[in-house]
């Protein structure tokens, strides 16, 4: 490769190493589905289907257990929540993705998964993907920008092999992950999703992940239904947002790693008991209800449960699961399991919109009833949309999945509606909410994703003289002497800031040789215009400049220690050097 390289121009060596990317997480994307198909299969193909199975209990908690005690003793690292790691290696890191990614997430998630938890592979195999771009990069040296670019076409590759969906693929880095898109990014990105979703043909024949066959097309009097199931899955990724972020709060309160385990346990293991479809992924259930109208098989989701038998009750059934999906999810994760929230949103939109169709059917004329099987697409649609603030993921993932391409039109009312609908109570989404709190988050918006990337400790002087009160004028001229700066720092004797001088403002005094002994720095120092903390986002340090119209300001960490000083002049320099590499070609 290392000799291609030196043939190849730069553009056509990162065309051939998005190539290789993509079929590498297209072979991994596949791998990890297998093995968790192997080890659900292992686990429950003795299951009775008349009756619930104790052992409902006693399998995500293992897995969990599993996964928990991997993740602490082997791979020592954190690598839940894949999708908000490569935000963050993207926003702070300049795409840098530790090695043990290629492989950790497919292990942790495929006993997670395999085991009965309540999650998806995609955001594992979607970091796995990242690293195994990032790893790619690192290899030949690649620029920081080249390096993030390599990410995305891991992270697209990924979704692409997983539900052969190179469109969605493609979408999801664009939207989700905010890869700012040129057209030299384009087709790296293009080739990475075409060569994965190829590997997953070879690898797994050419159907589509759900089979689907459109018996009832979608007409103009429909729309009104499509626009409030719009509006509902807006609400309900709402809801799973917001119940996520406040579970995973709670969790993050207990500090003991067996206690966490123990609580996740219990609770994913009595809701899959009562629920035994929120077991796994869930995309037997989506198939399940994607085929009902065709198969009248939809009562068969109440296999294995206590509900077994009581047909009538399936609707109330499959609300509880919608209301529960949450707890189940965010318990496997926080518990210390490891997966995404990919299945889940399409697991809770798929049963939403058959919910909703059964019961709009209910109260409405033949010429407006809505079709529970597609409803299950447009569900899928507005949930993924909602929950992931990806509207365009939501249509093309759908109609990718499914074949559905001739629903388009409501898939595509559905999702704007689902996204506008939650957009108004939740800027960011499920991803990028932790990010975004910290000020950490990398956006379309060029001017703050360029503040976003810029290092605060980067552009910070910290070789000036410090300067403490009791010392003389004329000791202190002497320090300073062969420094070329102007302000310099006060502190006491712990390093705390008392207060700046700046040298324009004695000048009188400096020449005056005679008054060296007279005054003390003390009576010379004035408070700071502002001053610059170590924890302050770049935007905050940028107002405090433009506030003040400061030129210098001194910085200190979040209790008051001195740190150095940052000039306005130096941040401009680093924010132009960083708009330049955004805006190459």
């Amino acid at each position: 490769m290392i000799w291609i390289q030196r043939k190849l121009s730069k553009k056509q060596f990162l065309l051939l190493l998005s190539l290789c990317v993509g079929l590498a997480s297209g072979i991994a994307a596949n791998l990890l589905k297998w093995f968790i198909h192997v080890v659900e299969e292992l686990l429950t193909h003795n299951f009775e289907v008349t009756r619930s199975n104790a052992l409902y209990l006693l399998y995500p908690a293992i897995g969990i257990l599993i996964s928990a005690l991997f993740i602490r003793y082997v791979v020592r690292d954190n690598i839940g929540h894949g999708v908000t790691k490569i935000l963050y290696s993207l926003s702070r890191n300049q795409g840098y993705i530790r090695d043990h990614n290629t492989w950790s997430s497919m292990v942790a998630s495929g006993i997670t998964i395999g085991f009965g938890g309540s999650v998806g592979s995609e955001s594992p195999i979607v970091l796995t993907g990242s690293a195994i771009g990032s790893r790619f990069g690192r290899w030949f040296d690649m620029d920081h920008r080249t390096l993030m670019l390599l990410v995305g076409c891991g992270a697209s590759g990924a979704v692409a092999g997983v539900y052969k969906a190179p469109i969605a693929g493609l979408v999801f880095t664009i939207e989700v992950l905010m890869i700012d898109l040129t057209m030299s990014s384009l087709v790296p990105l293009l080739i990475s999703c075409a060569s994965a979703t190829c590997v997953s043909y070879f690898l797994s024949g050419n159907d589509t992940m759900f089979h689907f066959d459109l018996n009832d097309p979608f007409v103009v009097g429909r729309v009104p239904g499509a626009i409030v199931l719009g509006i509902l899955c807006g609400l309900i990724g709402l809801y799973f947002t917001r119940v996520t972020n406040w579970i995973e709060q709670q969790f993050g309160k207990i500090k003991n790693m067996y206690k966490r385990w123990l609580l996740g346990a219990v609770v994913l293991a009595v809701l899959i008991y009562l629920f035994p479809p929120l077991y796994g992924e869930g995309y037997s259930v989506i198939s399940t209800l994607v085929n009902s109208v065709q198969t009248h098989n939809a009562t068969d989701l109440m296999n294995n449960s206590l509900f077994y038998g009581h047909n009538n009750f399936l609707l109330l059934y499959l609300t509880l699961i919608v209301l529960v999906k949450v707890f189940a999810s965010t318990a496997t994760t926080s518990g210390g399991g490891c997966g995404g929230t990919f299945a889940p949103s399409l697991f809770l939109g798929s049963m939403s919109g058959f919910v909703f169709a059964s019961v709009w059917n209910l109260f409405l004329p033949a010429e407006l009833q809505l079709s529970p099987t597609n409803c299950c697409l447009y569900g899928m649609s507005g949930v993924i949309s909602a929950v992931f603030h990806a509207p365009l993921m939501g249509i093309f993932l759908i109609a990718e999945l499914t074949g559905g391409y001739r629903l388009l039109v409501p898939l595509i009312i559905v999702a704007a509606i689902s996204y506008v609908t939650i957009h108004a109570f939740e800027p960011h989404s499920i991803y990028s909410m932790r990010l975004a709190r910290r000020g950490e988050l990398l956006t379309h918006h060029k001017d703050q994703s360029v503040l976003t990337l810029m290092n605060l400790d980067a552009v910070t002087d910290k070789g000036r003289p410090t300067l403490t009160p009791d010392m003389s004028l004329g000791k202190m001229l002497q320090l300073v002497a062969n420094s070329k700066r102007l302000h310099f720092a006060v502190c006491s004797p712990d390093g705390m800031l008392l207060g700046v001088i700046n040298l324009n403002n004695i000048r009188h005094l400096i020449f005056r040789s005679e008054l060296y002994n007279t005054f003390t720095v003390n009576g010379l120092m004035k408070p700071p215009y502002a001053i610059v903390r170590t924890d302050d986002s770049m935007p905050e340090i940028m107002d405090k400049f433009q506030q003040h119209d400061a030129g210098t300001l001194p910085v200190t960490s979040p209790d008051g220690r001195y740190v150095g000083f940052v000039s306005r002049a130096r941040l401009y320099s680093a924010y132009r050097e960083i708009l330049k590499d955004f805006s190459e070609e």
